[in-house]
């Protein structure tokens, strides 16, 4: 069984930017005990804080794996993707490379497009949240006005996305062809926001959601 510590840093692998809070909930104790473990991890170099803004307010401290935190995990499959994008942006135009990221996510969403299928608007964001967990996403949405605003808190690819930021283009595709409507991205991760936001606006037929 993995050590208390050891469940921090593998939350914070896959869940970078996570508060205190976020960490309690994940490895199941209190907010006490994960800032003296955040204490340590900090002192060995393993993990950083940094403050995050986040609506108005104070900011909130966030945290994340330094590199010499991530070296404590095996990391052959990044350098793999990493090496293999390379590749494909040496010789293929970005057009090409952005169409072949968007038919991946073509194929991984049309898994899912039968279960969304009868849906409503509503039922589409919450099936969404729900499948794109099982894929390593975490998403919340929210009603704001006449539009939909869709918060991508985590991703699976952000560690890929720091060297080629087009792997963007397959969370794009993939929640646009899950909704069956085009989203748009306002906020990204990767340009320092907290997290990645798309947008859509609300249909007549759901502006009672």
């Amino acid at each position: 069984m993995k050590s208390t510590r050891d469940q921090i840093l593998q939350t914070l692998l896959t869940n970078p930017h996570s508060t205190i809070n976020d960490l309690a909930t994940a490895v199941g104790i209190n907010a006490i005990s994960v800032r003296h473990h955040l204490t340590s991890l900090q002192a060995e170099g393993l993990v950083v804080g940094e403050e995050e803004r986040h609506g108005v307010g104070r900011p909130r401290l966030v945290y994340s794996l330094t590199e010499k935190g991530l070296e404590r995990f095996p990391t052959r499959y990044l350098s793999l993707t990493n090496r293999l994008l390379d590749q494909l942006k040496e010789t293929m135009p970005p057009a090409m490379v952005n169409g072949l990221l968007t038919q991946i996510a073509n194929r991984i969403a049309s898994t899912y497009t039968e279960k969304m299928h009868s849906l409503s608007l509503e039922g589409k964001l919450d099936m969404l949240k729900t499948l794109l967990a099982q894929e390593g996403y975490s998403l919340e949405w929210e009603k704001d006005g006449d539009q939909i605003l869709i918060h991508e808190i985590t991703c699976p690819y952000y560690h890929i996305g720091q060297a080629h930021p087009e792997i963007c283009t397959v969370d794009q595709a993939l929640i646009t062809n899950m909704l069956s409507t085009p989203v748009q991205k306002i906020n990204c991760l990767l340009n320092g926001d907290s997290h990645c936001t798309y947008i859509i606006p609300l249909p007549a037929s759901e502006k009672n959601i």
